[in-house]
């Protein structure tokens, strides 16, 4: 109603906010400057880390149970029951994961626990389990492994060099790609003065400056999700992105635009062979896309490598990765824009000279090398006659291919 005078009523203060600026940068500021406190939990990651294991296993009716040199092993404690599991895991996981165990049934983030003023990071993965909540935790080395020390093809290194473009590593869960990227990205950071920036989820190892500028972001603590940050990526000025693993068509479209635009693109992707990862791109899109993306792919692709995690059997190296490459050749782009990807294998083989090689090839040359026996060889080779030939001497030529 208005007043007696006529005047119009005064417009009434809009409600007080919890959401000013003030409230939001006090937020933020508590956020970036408060130390998280110490867990329950974080006395059983402790003692994983002074056994040197490499998994932590919590499960409900069993004792925490810890991965040393291969072997699972119980800690020296009472079965966990259900009560306790939830006070033990629930408190590490913030508001988004919490979201996201609900809705999915599981949820993956890193964890951080110092031991004798040792920062030790652990890759997280809690899930359920008839109905139970648990965690399976993977140690994560502080030490970055010198790429020349990985056993890796020398062709590898070649992939470090270029400006622009994409390179990818593929292989199932435990291949040693996140290793064999990190690796590659230090021998970078050690040559060329550059801004690597990484999207990860979680990160994995914490690189120290070099030659270069790095910064590292996670998802779901740096920033929302990939697609946020592959936007907020190409306006930072970096020169080398890593995007972590292309799980949909959103993140590969992104991350090839980006190697469209003039950044050298790292990226994991879960395929079992460097020709068959073609085919595992082109399922994330439907069909009518698959011709724009065998061209992104054909022009932008400087290289794709398969690898698997075998057994050594040389003092002192628990594990060596036996690896496929595939660079792209003129014959392999050609390939690749013709949809002859079943021509691919036998474009590798006879590509050594562009630094490709097989499967085959990688074994035959691990043997030779004494570091891994025979048995291992032939129970993981996609060809086993072919491995048997090369093993003799005898170089079979691959068929016409063009």
């Amino acid at each position: 109603m208005s007043p007696k005078n006529g005047n119009p009523a005064p417009i009434p203060a809009p409600a007080p906010t919890t959401d000013t600026a003030a409230a939001v940068a006090a937020r933020l500021r508590e956020s970036l400057l408060h130390d998280k406190q110490e867990l329950e939990v974080d006395k059983v990651f402790r003692a994983l880390v002074k056994l040197e294991g490499s998994d932590l296993h919590l499960k409900v009716g069993q004792p925490p149970m810890v991965r040393v040199a291969g072997q699972l092993k119980p800690l020296n404690r009472p079965p966990i029951g259900m009560e306790e599991m939830v006070d033990l895991l629930i408190p590490m996981m913030d508001e988004r994961n919490l979201l996201i165990f609900e809705a999915e049934g599981g949820a993956d983030f890193s964890h951080t626990i110092h031991v004798d003023g040792v920062r030790w990071r652990f890759r997280v993965n809690m899930l359920k389990s008839l109905g139970n909540i648990g965690l399976v935790a993977r140690r994560i080395n502080n030490f970055i492994p010198d790429f020349r020390g990985l056993y890796l093809p020398e062709s590898i290194e070649q992939l470090c060099h270029y400006d622009q473009g994409m390179v990818l590593l593929a292989g199932v869960t435990g291949s040693g790609k996140s290793t064999t990227i990190g690796s590659m990205l230090n021998y970078i950071n050690g040559i060329y003065r550059k801004h690597i920036l990484t999207l990860e989820d979680p990160i994995e190892f914490i690189f120290t400056e070099d030659k270069s500028l790095i910064n590292q972001r996670e998802i779901g603590q740096d920033v929302k999700d990939f697609e946020i940050g592959m936007k907020h990526a190409v306006r930072e000025d970096p020169d080398i992105i890593l995007v972590g693993e292309l799980r949909d068509e959103e993140t590969f479209m992104t991350a090839i635009h980006a190697a469209e635009t003039g950044h050298l693109v790292f990226g994991t992707i879960h395929a079992s062979s460097a020709s068959t990862t073609i085919g595992r791109i082109l399922d994330l899109f439907p069909e009518e896309m698959h011709n724009a993306i065998r061209s992104a792919i054909a022009f932008n692709m400087k290289g794709i490598i398969a690898q698997k995690l075998l057994r050594s059997i040389k003092p002192g190296v628990p594990r060596v990765p036996t690896c496929e490459v595939m660079t792209f050749s003129p014959m392999i782009r050609k390939l690749v824009l013709e949809g002859n990807d079943h021509k691919l294998p036998d474009a590798i083989r006879i590509g050594e000279e562009d630094g490709m090689q097989d499967f085959t090839m990688s074994l035959k040359g691990l043997i030779d090398d004494e570091l891994i026996d025979r048995p291992t060889a032939f129970a993981v080779a996609p060809n086993k006659d072919a491995l048997k030939m090369a093993l003799k001497g005898i170089d079979v030529k691959a068929p016409g291919i063009l």
